[in-house]
């Protein structure tokens, strides 16, 4: 099978070489990529297909990793698409069901829960729409481990929400409790505290910062989707809209 991968960025470049390892060729598109995606697309063996109308032309199949903010944009470079299109992006249900539209045809909602899939065991791909068990089989002896959650999409996505709204919601947290303590100027004091009846926060708490340093440009859209969701089941979202806030900050260096 030919497999478009829109785009090969950390998380998309190791799901196409984990597509790869299985036999399949993957397409990408390099018009208007940066030379650090190509040399991701590069180490993990996809083939160029140079636009994205030509990657479209020759995919059976097109597969969505980016940015949750660009979500529906990229959906939207590719509207009409023949084939299965499988968005596998950080974005609340509402927006799947928006992506789903705006493509038209055959689609599935995915997941992703972990790292890089470089190891099995460490990733899950969430699934959910109608033909969910052929896109699973793609995965058959890869490291990455899909699992079927639905026949309806919006439903591994709602997981992805469910699961990141503690993961990063409560690293944004520790953020905004780090920053409180020092413009009070008790931060050390507060470490001192946490070393003696918290010691695992202050490893959480910089590996939150390291984080945030590298992917919060990412995580500000994510919790705002996280948001959304929360909000169309009827919670209050004024947490993560908040956290999302603490990301645009990291984001601008504020501190």
């Amino acid at each position: 099978m030919e497999i478009g991968l829109l785009h090969p960025g950390e998380m998309g470049s190791a799901v196409g070489e984990a597509l790869r390892s299985a036999g399949h060729v993957v397409l990408w598109a390099s018009a208007g990529r940066s030379p650090e995606t190509a040399g991701r697309a590069e180490r993990a063996g996809l083939v160029d297909a140079g636009t994205t109308e030509e990657l479209a032309r020759r995919s059976d199949l097109i597969l969505s990793v980016c940015p949750p903010h660009a979500a529906l944009e990229v959906a939207r470079s590719v509207a009409g698409f023949g084939g299965t299109f499988v968005d596998a992006n950080a974005v609340s249900p509402a927006t799947v069901r928006e992506i789903a539209s705006t493509i038209g045809g055959s689609f599935v909602d995915a997941g992703l829960i972990g790292p890089p899939p470089r190891e099995p065991g460490s990733t899950r791909l969430y699934l959910a729409g109608p033909e969910t068990e052929s896109i699973a089989a793609l995965f058959a002896g890869t490291a990455l481990e899909p699992r079927v959650v639905s026949e309806d999409p919006g439903a591994a996505s709602a997981v992805k929400m469910a699961y990141a709204a503690w993961t990063k919601g409560t690293a944004a947290l520790l953020l905004a409790i780090r920053e409180l303590a020092r413009a009070e100027g008790v931060e050390e004091t507060l470490l001192e505290e946490w070393r003696l009846s918290l010691p695992e926060l202050i490893e959480r708490s910089s590996a939150a910062a390291r984080s945030a340093d590298t992917k919060g440009w990412r995580w500000v859209a994510e919790m705002e989707e996280i948001a959304a969701t929360f909000a169309s089941a009827g919670l209050p979202d004024g947490f993560h809209l908040a956290a999302a806030e603490v990301f645009r900050r990291a984001e601008a260096g504020v501190r």
